[in-house]
């Protein structure tokens, strides 16, 4: 039960909260920190110790950004006021007319006065305040009709919780804006996707939408997405007179706001503005693909009203895009170092943008089918944020009958092993132990503690000897020699020794660590447990069949094909012999016996997460967990059965309270085994 709050205590709360959120208003929005991260990092911990202690939490606190548990689907939420889209302009023509049409149904003596902004290259949002607080979240939808997604925007640390210091708080208040990701935010993106063996994003917008569009919102957090907030929608409570003193009450409010707000009076100066967003572009963290122009007199904005799909007093002017048309020459598959093939077309070389491009990425065949992409077609490429080229479209017109589609690889381009694509999956990857393009990644975890555990060859020793053609891949560890070594920098008489020693050592695996550390799509380490103790030997696992796999209870259809697929390819079984002659010898320990149908153990089909600090190492639990049948899992989900919590734990604690999954002890896990 939560300790008796005391008056003090309450107080404290409430501070920490406000002050917190407003280092989080200093840092995500106006980029202007007022205390170091350690210091915001000590004020976010002793609020979540009191939250905890005493069981009060404020609708506004920051401890309430974190992910939630997943959904299985969006909810519907139905816009008060339409969110409409935008009517476009591509030349200054188009905007003199505009300015034309404004004057024709206002019929002013003077210039109409507006506002000018960056048109942000994201996903439209709408964000319902009700007295002062986040009350939800909407996409744009239809127009009438959008996704409930005011989890996943709670994790955004740019959005308020709870409207800042103004002189009134509107009632309830609909706020709309775009959700975006910065270009380096997006670049890194893709980097870590890109290890990991997933598809890349072929853009921010895309980047963005996909990660407010997660039924996960763990996920949503764990990316670095922005807002901008630049319109209003059903208002109560509430009297703005112009576009610009909304957005002046938006700042007092801490909403983050567009880069450049602009308030001018006749359309010279807008188009002069508009010219000047467009040569800034290049130095914006984010995307823009244009500038939107709004009458700046909502009463004026009243007058004149919508059309069918969009509002007769704002236009978005659409920068020429950075595009060129050529002729695809060839197309050809680059091996990732995860194993993933991305397609990827060599053009004829083109300028655009002042950048001469002859190469750019199809990202995968799921797009290149959509796209409807050959080699010999003509297309049109676009220099995406001035960076990033890649094929609009196909320009279908000028084929001639001799074009060839370019279909999977069935054979890894890089090394000829086999290629597999999961049903269901875009990314199709290269099986092959020695693939060259992967090679670096294989030993790194080849090596790693869990794995073969071969101390001393970490990230930068197997850099080093990549590099120097010592290993060009991981049987190659065991034909090391000292003097080898003693040559290269950072290896002395003694780290020399101290690596072959710990080669030599690691000769004797156990079957599961040595499945694991042949990186086996899908395997992991709890997957190579089973497969040892229902494999007594490597051998058994040569040329097997997924349904031979699909016997092991816990075992499914994932990760069977991919064993099957790994252990069928004659260059990996090659490989597994050749290692056997350099004299390794794998026993295996966790062998049940014959029978697929091995005896119960105590923590059979039970699933742990831990968190904490607990009496023994956690690798030590989490072996005696697994030894026993169990499941040492990372991550708290619906499927978790036992946390077992040590001192000061983390977050995990909380997501298995809000889940209802059970926490033990240490202690308590110790009689769970006795009792079975």
């Amino acid at each position: 039960m939560p300790e008796k709050i005391s008056e003090d205590i309450r107080n404290e709360i409430e501070k920490l909260v406000k002050d917190l959120n407003y280092h989080c208003y200093r840092y995500y929005v106006l980029d202007s920190p007022l205390i170091s991260d350690k210091e915001y990092d000590r004020l976010y911990f002793r609020l979540k110790r009191l939250e905890e202690q005493y069981g009060l939490v404020l609708p506004d606190s920051p401890t309430q950004r974190v992910g939630a548990p997943p959904l299985d689907k969006f909810g519907k939420v139905k816009h008060t006021e339409p969110m409409l889209s935008l009517d476009n302009a591509f030349s200054w023509e188009d905007m003199e007319e505009f300015d034309k049409r404004i004057k024709r149904l206002l019929k002013p003596d003077e210039d109409i006065e507006y506002t000018v902004e960056p048109k942000y290259d994201g996903l439209a949002i709408e964000l319902t305040y009700r007295n002062g607080l986040l009350y939800k979240a909407s996409t744009r939808g239809d127009g009438y009709e959008g996704e409930d997604v005011t989890r996943n925007i709670r994790t955004i640390k740019s959005v308020p919780m709870k409207i800042g210091p103004v002189s009134a708080v509107p009632e309830e208040i609909d706020i709309r804006g775009e959700v975006y990701m910065d270009i380096s935010e997006f670049e890194k993106l893709n980097e870590e996707r890109e290890r990991k063996g997933e598809p890349s994003f072929a853009n921010p917008r895309n980047a963005a939408a996909g990660s407010v569009r997660q039924l996960d919102s763990s996920i949503t957090a764990s990316r670095r997405l922005h807002l901008a907030c630049y319109g209003v929608g059903s208002a109560k409570g509430a009297d703005f007179r112009s576009q610009f003193e909304f957005i002046q009450w938006l700042k007092k409010a801490r909403f983050p706001v567009p880069a450049v707000v602009k308030e001018l009076k006749g359309i010279d100066k807008v188009i002069q503005t508009v010219r000047e967003i467009g040569d800034k572009r290049k130095d914006f963290s984010f995307e823009t693909d244009g500038a939107v122009i709004k009458v700046n007199d909502f009463r004026l904005q009243k007058q004149l009203g919508m059309k069918t799909r969009e509002p007769r007093w704002a236009i978005a002017y659409k920068f020429a895009a950075h595009q060129g048309t050529t002729k695809i020459l060839d197309i050809q598959g680059s091996v990732g170092r995860t194993g993933v093939i991305t397609p990827f077309a060599i053009f004829e070389p083109v300028r655009i943008g002042g950048v001469t491009v002859s190469r750019s990425t199809l990202h995968n065949w799921d797009e290149m089918k959509r796209k409807d992409i050959k080699i010999g077609d003509t297309v049109v490429v676009e220099r995406a944020g001035d960076v990033i080229p890649h094929v609009m479209s196909v320009i279908k017109e000028k084929r001639t009958g001799r074009e060839k589609p370019f279909p999977v690889p069935e054979r890894c381009p890089a090394c000829g092993s086999k290629v597999v694509r999961e049903q269901g999956e875009v990314a199709a990857r290269c099986v092959g132990l020695n693939c060259p393009a992967q090679v670096q990644e294989r030993i790194i975890h080849f090596a790693s503690r869990g794995a073969m555990d071969i101390e001393g060859l970490g990230e930068k020793n197997v850099e080093l000897l990549y590099s120097k053609g010592l290993i060009n891949h991981f049987v190659d560890i065991f034909k090391l020699k000292k003097d080898d070594l003693l040559k290269l920098p950072r290896f002395a008489e003694k780290s020399s020794q101290n690596l072959i020693d710990a080669i030599e050592k690691s000769k004797h695996p156990t079957l599961s660590r040595f499945i694991y550390a042949l990186g086996i799509l899908h395997v992991g380490e709890y997957a190579s447990k089973l497969l040892a103790g229902n494999f007594e030997k490597l051998e058994d696992l040569y040329h097997i069949k997924p349904d031979d796999i699909l016997q092991i209870r816990q075992i499914g259809d994932k990760i069977a094909a991919s064993v099957s697929d790994f252990f069928t390819d004659n260059k990996n079984l090659h490989t597994l012999d050749e290692l056997k002659k350099l004299g390794l010898r794998i026993v295996n320990p966790d062998f049940a016996g014959k029978s697929r149908g091995r005896e119960t153990k105590p923590l059979d089909g039970l699933t742990f997460v831990i968190t904490g600090t607990l009496p023994k190492p956690r690798n030590e639990v989490e072996e005696l967990v697994e030894s026993l049948g169990g499941h040492a899992a990372s991550s708290v989900s619906k499927s978790t059965d036992y946390v077992l919590v040590g001192e000061n734990p983390g977050s995990k604690l909380e997501k298995a309270k809000d889940l209802g999954i059970k926490t033990i002890s240490y202690e308590d896990l110790l009689m769970l085994i006795a009792r079975q």
